[in-house]
């Protein structure tokens, strides 16, 4: 983690957006209250902390915060926790443990970085700030030599289980991982017919990954909590399309 330089301070000036680690207090409390607006405004999640105007849990002490911040208003505008093997196991494992069982994923003399949490301001999701946390993402894998990206993404139930189910039949159907590399859900989601295309209604965030190179581990988890269904994502970083990459601005990290 480094201090921006001067060079990153000049292409700050020309940038309205950009990507970093972070570990100010006023910015890592920015984050969390994106969060809480993301998850608990925009998608109807039960927060333990919601009296305080922010989404946190006990992992958020231990981990990396990425940010995407509009140095223009001086306000973050994306964000992604990052969990590596070292400081999931200072945490207890990773986030990812609580909803799978990832025995079948996580495995003996490789190294993962998981991806938590991740979301971007509703006024932002155009492309350019899923771009840069992807880059800062990508960035991160290579610098550190991490093997495997791994996380939830997370599909919306606030419009129904009927639209969610389409979209996980889409994923079954296009973007899961062989039968040996999938996980195992804590809780199942209720299986229903459903006959809509569900390509289309996959959300910017997932959408995003897939076109980075993610595939889903099997089936999503049901969190009642956050009122969504959690999809297990896995990404080797020779996998990372790179073309798609490119497009946007890249950040030191």
């Amino acid at each position: 983690m480094q201090q921006a330089t001067a060079r990153q301070q000049t292409e700050t000036l020309e940038s309205p957006l950009v990507a970093r680690i972070t570990q100010d207090p006023k910015e890592i409390r920015q984050a969390l209250e994106l969060r809480y607006r993301v998850f608990a405004e925009g998608m109807g999640a039960s927060l333990p902390t919601a009296s305080e105007g922010i989404d946190k849990d006990d992992f958020d002490d231990l981990c990396l915060h990425l940010i995407v911040k509009d140095v223009m208003s001086d306000q973050v505008i994306g964000y992604s926790r990052l969990l590596t093997n070292e400081l999931a196991q200072r945490a207890g494992g990773f986030y990812s443990a609580t909803e799978f069982d990832l025995s079948n994923i996580v495995l003996p003399g490789k190294t993962y970085m998981e991806i938590g949490r991740t979301c971007v301001d509703p006024d932002f999701r155009s492309g350019a700030a899923i771009g840069l946390l992807w880059s800062g993402i990508a960035q991160f894998m290579s610098a550190h030599n991490i093997d495997y990206l791994m996380g939830c993404a997370s599909i919306p139930l606030n419009e129904g289980y009927a639209r969610t189910i389409a979209i996980v039949n889409h994923l079954r159907e296009k973007h899961f991982t062989p039968e040996h590399m999938r996980a195992e859900p804590k809780v199942h989601m209720p299986r229903i017919d459903v006959d809509i295309d569900g390509k289309a209604l996959v959300p910017s965030l997932l959408k995003a990954y897939l076109r980075i190179g993610v595939k889903v581990c099997g089936e999503p988890c049901l969190d009642k909590d956050f009122n969504v269904a959690d999809a297990l994502i896995l990404l080797a970083r020779e996998d990372i399309n790179q073309r798609y990459l490119r497009h946007f601005t890249k950040s030191d990290l």
